[in-house]
């Protein structure tokens, strides 16, 4: 079924979450201060600078790292920021174009000598410079290694759009949780906690159903919620509710209810494995990160759609 502009009902995804929302104390002077060093290099339209201010990305970081330290929560506000650069920048974009906006981001991240004279690799040299200053080297790697996957599905973001194309459920939800930068956002909780989990703690399997299922319900609450605003870009290929009304037939009112069952089912799998891991032998710091993920899924909620909050 093709994509229709019909009203519908979005699910109360806030009754289904008992987890607790919190805000960060040092919100208003920390993003305050990253929104003035965006603005500094006046790359935005009008336009897209309007949409850069109604976004108030960093009230995102205060819901979701509100138990950051000022410096580490100043430096996600430049991140969120700095993803809506990119964002911005490849919206617009080829495939190609697309692919060429990453590989400056990817390389910025990667070396601090590199430079390709864009105010992007600017940008994102002086983000590096904040998250390597605190960030372990576990940290530091994976966090790399998820730059490349996001830029990569970001670009096939931008060939599919260009392509009419709406994949299965079954290929869109890997790109989904890459070109999303859920990831990459649940990567900064290390910084933040000054934490630097190995690899074989990613590989538990109770902390590797909480990581994935926390990822899935964040991405499908925000294509629920977003989805109308998408469609008023022409941007809906990318949302889960229209893979849903093309591979199942449902209609936008069914795809979103469907929406809801989902991450009524994936909130029940992550705090149960939430508890399996509390009482397992992994280290008090891999049960903290992911009950910081849980900071993430309802923080996202309210920010989201803050009409339905229950506070």
């Amino acid at each position: 079924m093709s994509p229709s502009t019909s009203q519908f009902i979005i699910p109360d995804l806030h009754s289904i979450c008992p987890l607790k929302d919190a805000t960060n104390p040092w919100y208003k002077q920390a993003a305050a201060e990253s929104r003035a060093w965006i603005n500094s290099y006046n790359i935005f339209t009008d336009r897209k600078r309007a949409f850069f201010i109604q976004g108030s990305n960093e009230l995102l970081c205060s819901h979701v790292y509100a138990y950051a330290d000022y410096e580490q929560f100043r430096t996600t506000c430049d991140f969120v920021n700095l993803l809506f650069v990119i964002d911005e920048i490849s919206d617009d974009q080829s495939g190609a174009g697309a692919r060429a906006t990453g590989r400056t981001y990817v390389e910025a991240m990667k070396d601090p000598e590199w430079d390709d004279g864009s105010i992007l690799a600017t940008i994102t040299h002086e983000f590096r410079e904040r998250f390597v200053r605190l960030a372990g080297p576990n940290n530091r790697r994976r966090f790399i290694e998820l730059c490349e996957d996001y830029t990569e599905c970001v670009a096939i973001e931008a060939e599919l759009r260009e392509e009419g194309e709406v994949l299965s459920l079954r290929d869109y939800m890997p790109l989904r949780r890459n070109n999303s930068a859920v990831l990459l956002c649940f990567s900064l909780v290390e910084y933040i906690l000054g934490i630097d989990l190995s690899d074989n703690v990613f590989e538990d399997p109770d902390f590797s159903e909480a990581y994935w299922t926390a990822c899935d319900f964040i991405c499908w609450a925000n294509d629920v919620y977003s989805y109308d605003m998408e469609q008023s870009k022409g941007h809906t290929g990318n949302n889960i509710v229209t893979v849903l009304m093309y591979e199942r037939g449902f209609s936008l009112q069914e795809a979103s209810d469907c929406v809801g069952r989902v991450c009524e089912y994936q909130m029940q799998r992550y705090l149960a494995a939430l508890s399996r891991l509390s009482s397992s032998g992994v280290p008090r710091t891999a049960v903290r990160y992911i009950e910081a993920l849980g900071s993430w899924m309802v923080g996202n909620l309210v920010y989201v759609n803050p009409y339905c909050s229950p506070e």
